[in-house]
């Protein structure tokens, strides 16, 4: 996140996570057992946060997307969970140590996944930037730093995107919503209250916003708001206006 980059921070907070764990059992348990109890816990859960944690401990609901056993040692289970933003996978592994009757907690974590962003694809070393970094700035050379350093893009990716007209480009950039007649394109599976990247015909984000109605609405409609814009990146007047502004009042 560096620069203007930082305006799509929340679009990360609120992505899907990966995380690879290792669950320590408080006893031995048949294999089996371990991943048929595993696999109930796929899908919506719910979950209240364990007693140290930075939010109220309140119910709530959260998604499984995945939970994979990797490998199971005496006591020791190591698995892959993909979930909802916001899940304890501390919280987690203790559920799933109390459907099995013994008791569980966690032993290691790893996050290997943020939204777009993988362990296996995009983690880079400080070495690694730092010697991007002397090539570009000692001798003009930025191929090597163009592998770390990438567009903001990038990074909503996981979002659901609605294209909009040249025109309607700059009345964003202002802070205007996105009305019907600005759009031309959009994902099928957009329902309302989605966070949405709005974006340009040539692929740049032009702000993040709240979606007011679902895909197959806005197809149809002929005017209304489609998405409420609430975080602007792209720069006022990269785009040239094609709206006016209202003349002062005169006191």
């Amino acid at each position: 996140m560096l620069g203007n980059a930082t305006k799509i921070a929340n679009a990360l907070l609120t992505s899907g996570k990966e995380y690879i764990c290792v669950m320590r059992l408080h006893r031995k348990e048949d294999p089996q057992k371990i991943r048929d109890a595993a696999g109930e816990f796929v899908g919506t859960i719910y979950q209240r946060p364990p007693v140290r944690s930075s939010v109220k401990r309140r119910l709530r609901t959260r998604e499984i997307y995945y939970l994979e056993v990797l490998e199971i040692e005496n006591q020791n289970v190591l698995f892959r969970v993909g979930c909802q933003a916001g899940t304890y996978i501390r919280k987690l592994v203790f559920d799933l140590g109390e459907a099995l009757g013994g008791g569980a907690h966690m032993a290691e974590l790893r996050r290997t996944r943020t939204g777009p962003f993988r362990e296996d694809t995009t983690l880079a070393s400080l070495y690694d930037v730092m010697d991007a970094f002397h090539f570009w700035n000692e001798e003009s050379d930025e191929r090597l730093l163009r592998q770390y350093v990438q567009p903001l893009e990038t990074g909503v990716e996981h979002l659901p995107q609605i294209i909009i007209r040249d025109t309607a480009v700059d009345a964003i950039c202002h802070g205007a919503n996105l009305a019907v007649a600005g759009v031309l394109k959009l994902h099928t599976d957009i329902q309302p209250g989605d966070m949405v990247a709005i974006m340009t015909l040539k692929g740049e984000l032009v702000a993040l916003a709240v979606a007011q109605q679902e895909s197959s609405t806005i197809l149809e409609a002929t005017s209304g708001i489609v998405a409420d814009t609430k975080r602007v990146v792209l720069l006022q007047g990269t785009y040239p206006s094609t709206w006016q502004r209202k003349p002062a009042k005169k006191s």
